[in-house]
């Protein structure tokens, strides 16, 4: 079998006994009232699992690399940290103001994201099975950069998440994984989906408005009530095997290429 980065951190974290938090909500609230732009909060590499840190501002904190496993940043103020390898499965991140922040190598299966502002965001993480429902993540960068693979490909994961009334307007999610993606409802206007994996995925109902959608895996992927207006699709050979399409919006303004 294959170790990939994620697959190694989770057998890491399964060896590793069950302890107490480092720090409590109290002593986080202490280090951050003292904290500012020249001297952030130091909770890198902090254990904090499990602890409410809900309606804070840690702007001017560093959790670079900190064990956030269920932990509660709800409504918190995390925008434009760095959140590159911390461990964050099943933190809850509901209504969190997360734009222009950095999560790169993480992993955040059954994270709760609902609500939450990641405008801007740059993830590379595996977020399979989240809830992102009505999540802000117009023009977020979760694509892969293909200049930047010294370990491979790596590229954001998000098969069976929730991305329900999400905006994904003008992000780019190129060669992700969204298989059995919930995206009923979603504002997807310009989005860069080249190369994604949308097999068994929902986009009933989504605006799909000028998305790029060339070199997608679209097995029974479902477009009724979509909006197709400007929607560019490459290699297919036949647009009514797509399951809804002629239920879709504006399909005679979707631009087909060989």
């Amino acid at each position: 079998m294959k170790i990939t980065p994620y697959c190694l951190g989770l057998a890491v974290l399964t060896a590793l006994p069950a302890t107490a938090a480092d720090l409590s909500r109290a002593e986080v609230e202490q280090r951050l009232a003292s904290a500012d732009k020249q001297h952030p909060a130091d909770l890198r590499r902090k254990d904090l699992t499990g602890v409410d840190l809900s309606n804070l501002d840690f702007t001017h904190a560093d959790l670079w690399g900190a064990d956030l496993r269920r932990a509660n940043f709800s409504h918190s103020d995390l925008s434009g940290l760095n959140l590159d390898l911390s461990v964050m499965s099943k933190i809850n991140l509901s209504g969190a103001n997360l734009a222009n922040t950095s999560i790169f190598g993480v992993h955040m299966g059954g994270a709760d994201l609902s609500h939450a502002n990641l405008s801007g965001s740059r993830f590379i993480a595996n977020l399979d099975r989240s809830n992102l429902s009505y999540a802000k993540l117009n023009h977020a960068n979760w694509g892969v950069d293909m200049q930047n693979q010294p370990m491979g490909l790596m590229r954001v994961s998000l098969n069976n998440v929730n991305l329900t009334g999400a905006d994904l307007s003008d992000a780019n999610l190129n060669r992700a994984l969204m298989r059995y993606a919930t995206l009923t409802g979603a504002t997807l206007k310009n989005t860069i989906l080249s190369g994604v994996d949308l097999s068994g995925a929902d986009l009933s109902n989504a605006d799909l408005s000028g998305a790029d959608l060339s070199g997608c895996l679209l097995e029974d992927t479902n477009f009724a009530g979509a909006d197709l207006a400007g929607t560019h699709f490459s290699g297919m050979t036949d647009k009514n095997k797509l399951k809804g399409f002629s239920l879709s919006k504006h399909a005679d303004a979707a631009i087909f290429q060989d």
